[in-house]
């Protein structure tokens, strides 16, 4: 049954293979960033070393989380006693989609319900080149609505590494911005512009440093800030690793270490727009939270000039929120890149930064001790002004909220009939006198969609 192999031929096919994974090796990187292309040979390489990346893609829900909460259920606890709202994004693990939900927090009752149809949204991307993986990756069953906002007019605008839409109470399509792949936070200035995050493409850098421009796997993000009009026009739009060149950091950018090239050297995941002037800033400025660096900035588009930056205590950070006239508040992940992987080194935290002070401090973080909240990636923190805590726990799909005497008022975990438990987006308590005005017009005008 079995044949004596030589010895010869067994050294030849070892040789063989290496030389072959070697070349392999060699054609797929110079697909993805080398300035000498070998046709269809490597556009082949690539497409097979992507295989596994794509079947895990297909069928791998990476929505699905670890249940660290097996007791709770949808909300517990006590409602909020003032009128608010929660905007609440989530995967619907029932429907094996993404939904948003409008809750009435004084009694946790949903009052109306966004869902719609990604599939067909896709249909009409006409940048297809920088789309390439959206059928596959931001479909019907895999794109979560991250940071939706409610707008005046009734719309809701979301974006998650996709064209930012802007969708009516029906979930109808209203606008469609394909320029580039808008991800992460929605924000609006005391003007109403819209400010997001956008991986640029082609991309602003040289080839010579960063490679071929490429929106694929495997290829350099060249995040920016971008200021949209209201109805979806850009007014300004900015490369951050461009900023960084400009305003003397480029060290930053291409000094990893053992000589490695960092595809995803900023990862911008928050821009929040002042709209006001004080002594430490002025209306137009923007803070920026970049996680790979974790580091957050004050920059003035105006000049072109980075005016703070701030370098721990956090790690991994995600979300800046002004709080008053000389204070932001940044929510800590403080996961840090350990010898076994990225992990939270302890919880998360809520860091505050006086800049009249010169000082950080931390913010009811006994509580969070006590809650265990421990989100390894995203994550979001919202005080209110009556020093009130929501948190988003997006990897273990948990919201909570905080009295201001850290107490826990309520907790909401995203669990489907099925038992488990599913991804939560970045949510929003709707609480001013402006929000509940903006909820409490929307709700006499959501009628239709339910005749």
């Amino acid at each position: 049954m079995f044949k004596k192999i030589e010895i010869w031929i067994l050294y030849l096919t070892l040789l063989l293979s290496i030389l072959f994974a070697i070349g392999f090796g060699v054609l797929v990187r110079q697909e993805l960033v080398g300035t000498i292309k070998a046709g269809w040979i490597s556009k082949t390489a690539l497409i097979l070393a992507e295989i596994p990346v794509n079947i895990k893609k297909v069928f791998v829900n990476d929505l699905l989380l670890e249940d660290r909460f097996p007791n709770l259920d949808g909300f517990n606890g006590t409602p909020n006693s003032k009128e608010s709202y929660l905007l609440l994004s989530r995967y619907d693990g029932d429907l094996q989609e993404g939904v948003v939900e409008l809750v009435d927090l004084t009694n946790f009752e949903i009052l109306h319900t966004w869902n719609p149809d990604i599939d067909a949204f896709n249909k009409t991307v006409k940048q297809v080149d920088d789309f390439k993986y959206l059928k596959r990756d931001s479909n019907n069953i895999r794109h979560l609505l991250l940071h939706p906002l409610l707008l005046q007019d009734g719309g809701l605008l979301s974006a998650n590494y996709a064209p930012l839409r802007k969708i009516d109470p029906c979930s109808n399509l209203i606008f469609e911005n394909s320029h580039n792949r808008f991800h992460h936070s929605i924000e609006t200035d005391i003007d109403g512009n819209i400010w997001l995050p956008s991986h640029l493409y082609p991309q602003s850098l040289p080839i010579e440093k960063v490679g071929r421009d490429i929106i694929e796997e495997g290829g350099f993000f060249d995040d920016a800030i971008v200021k949209l009009s209201f109805d979806g026009e850009i007014l300004f739009e900015k490369s951050v690793s461009q900023i960084f060149i400009d305003n003397g950091m480029e060290y930053l950018l291409f000094s990893v270490g053992d000589n490695l090239f960092d595809l995803d050297p900023i990862h911008l995941n928050d821009i929040k727009p002042v709209n006001f002037d004080g002594k430490f800033w002025q209306k137009g400025d923007v803070f920026l939270s970049l996680r790979n660096q974790s580091m957050v900035l004050l920059y003035r588009p105006e000049t072109n000039e980075i005016i703070w930056k701030g370098v721990g205590p956090f790690f991994h950070q995600h979300d800046v929120d002004i709080i008053d006239n000389n204070r932001i508040a940044i929510f800590n992940n403080n996961s840090k890149n350990f010898v076994d992987g990225d992990v939270v080194d302890g919880y998360n935290q809520v860091i505050i930064y006086d800049f009249k002070m010169n000082e950080y401090s931390l913010y009811l973080q006994e509580s969070l001790i006590k809650n265990e909240i421990r989100t390894i990636t995203q994550g979001r923190s919202q005080i209110l002004t009556n020093d009130d805590l929501f948190i988003g726990e997006t990897d273990y799909g948990r919201n909570l909220y905080f009295n201001s005497d850290g107490s826990l008022r309520w907790t909401h975990v995203n669990r489907a009939d099925d038992g488990n438990v599913y991804m939560v987006g970045w949510s929003r308590i709707l609480y001013t006198d402006e929000d509940v005005q903006t909820v409490n017009d929307f709700l006499t005008n959501t009628g239709a969609c339910y005749e």
